[in-house]
């Protein structure tokens, strides 16, 4: 945001004023609601799973409850750490790029620039367009870092907090599904009746679930509602299934 800040800085006032009466309205949020995305479906579907195959080796509903919540907690830990390991390792692969285009950059300049001149060709930006281009990031070695990682490596400077917040937010997310499914089971002491509610319950919220995800990535809402019903649907009865077969 502050090279942004800066950059519209420079600008002519009359294009600087166009900007600022122009507000773009960007859906930015799209690493918290994939975190979300991960923790909520998982949390939906393994419990769901779990407490269908354990009902279906006739286990009592305070075995399915506590089998349940010792796996949403683990579960929950495990999907946290992975998703800090993950943004953790995407942070560590940033800077060492960020570091070997540094040293690039001073070590060989003349080819940095031809990289630049390359990439600005692709768009269609002929050379006495692009020349000027490439001789003003030579002069800002800052902006010139930045343009190569972005548009040579694809690579955006990740948020320092990231790794925690997606820990967080995906162990939260699959809490918060991995308790649904088990909600029968804590008013219902026979597993048999107990099962049959669970499924109601948790093929409605991975309904509303797999509706809502659809809004957010753009798929068809009724289409992605289903899909998440779907897979849910055959986790749990591929468990129960297996359950019933082994404990005959």
């Amino acid at each position: 945001m502050a090279g942004g800040d800066e950059h519209r800085l420079s600008l002519e006032p009359e294009k600087q004023s166009l900007l600022n009466r122009h507000t773009e309205k960007h859906f930015t949020a799209g690493e918290i609601v994939r975190d979300i995305i991960i923790g909520v479906s998982d949390g939906l579907t393994v419990p769901f799973a779990l407490a269908a195959g354990l009902s279906g080796a006739n286990a009592t509903s305070s075995i399915v409850l506590t089998a349940g919540i010792a796996e949403v907690a683990a579960g929950a830990i495990s999907m946290g750490l992975g998703g800090y390991l993950a943004a953790k390792g995407e942070a560590d692969h940033y800077n060492r790029e960020l570091k070997r285009e540094q040293e690039e950059i001073i070590a060989v300049p003349e080819t940095e620039a031809a990289e630049v001149a390359e990439i600005l060709a692709e768009y269609g930006i002929e050379e006495h367009e692009y020349g000027p281009v490439v001789n003003a990031l030579r002069k800002n070695p800052q902006a010139w870092l930045d343009f190569m990682m972005k548009f040579e490596l694809g690579l955006e400077k990740p948020d320092p907090r990231r790794a925690l917040y997606s820990a967080m937010t995906i162990a939260i997310a699959y809490v918060l599904g991995g308790v649904v499914p088990l909600l029968p089971y804590m008013f219902i002491p026979n597993a048999a009746e107990a099962v049959l509610f669970s499924v109601v319950v948790t093929l409605i919220a991975l309904l509303i679930f797999g509706f809502i995800k659809g809004c957010f990535t753009g798929n068809k809402p009724i289409r992605s509602a289903l899909e998440t019903a779907l897979i849910g649907a055959i986790a749990s009865a591929a468990a129960y299934g297996l359950a019933k077969a082994f404990h005959s």
